[in-house]
């Protein structure tokens, strides 16, 4: 057992610091500003926030409203008529306190970060990472830097978006099936969010969407030079990315809400 726990613990350090290494020079001063002041790494970055975030808006969506309205509903089965108060609290409170940012980042884990990683393992087993660096160019300026940038910021706008699309669509589906005032709900909602929970769903949002990007980049540039190490690779960044983003829910809540 416990070699077993020494073995997983030396290749956790070693994928930590290859991830590390890997990240740092976009890191430093001018880094990403830099690269992306290029007009074909800006053209990357677009194209990744296009996928990321604009594509993924219907999908989002239609969860959202799916989750606003179960919760609600759920509520009022429980409660009866008269809790719209409460349910307009228990919005904020599970929705952007608790599943909104989880569920945003796994939305992003499952269509962006198997397309990074799977993307990146391509151009390693077929050598065009190897002919960029005989080029002079960057691997980590013209492949990891718009990448990693546009799927932060997707992900950050797709955590905001949730719970702003679970709160008011639940809401108002919820308003119209049912005849209760939007006013009455939204008073409930606007007296429960506060800066500190708008505060912690970006810093969810920012940090899921680095951690992914980081996890699913790393696993592309070492996929090798086998054809089978691309599913492999894909395979292993899904379940890493999401391992850190349900241990990085539940560390930045109990940082921000119980310290």
């Amino acid at each position: 057992m416990l070699e077993y726990l020494g073995r997983r613990a030396i290749v956790f350090v070693g994928a930590v610091s290859d991830i590390v290494a890997m990240m740092t020079p976009l890191f430093r001063p001018g880094g990403v500003v830099t690269a992306l002041r290029r007009r074909a790494v800006m053209t990357v970055f677009l194209r990744q926030i296009y996928f990321t975030a604009y594509q993924a808006v219907p999908v989002v969506t239609f969860l959202a409203l799916v989750i606003g309205v179960a919760i609600i509903a759920q509520i009022i089965g429980l409660a009866g008529h008269g809790s719209e108060a409460l349910t307009g609290r228990t919005l904020v409170w599970v929705i952007v306190r608790g599943v909104g940012p989880l569920l945003a980042a796994i939305i992003v884990v499952a269509r962006s970060g198997t397309a990074v990683a799977a993307e990146l393992g391509t151009m390693q087993v077929t050598g065009e990472i190897e002919s960029l660096r005989l080029m002079g160019i960057n691997p980590a300026v013209y492949l990891l830097a718009p990448r990693v940038l546009g799927m932060v910021m997707s992900a950050l706008i797709l955590v905001l978006y949730f719970e702003i699309a679970a709160i008011l669509g639940g809401v108002l589906v919820a308003s119209l099936a049912l005849g209760i005032p939007f006013g009455v709900y939204g008073m409930g909602v606007i007296s429960s969010l506060t800066l500190l929970d708008i505060l912690m769903s970006s810093t969810k949002g920012v940090l899921f969407g680095l951690g992914i990007a980081a996890i699913c980049c790393a696993q592309g540039m070492n996929a090798g030079s086998s054809l089978t190490a691309v599913p492999q690779v894909a395979t292993r960044a899904v379940m890493r990315s999401l391992l850190l983003v349900f241990i990085a829910d539940a560390a930045i809540s109990f940082l921000f809400y119980y310290v």
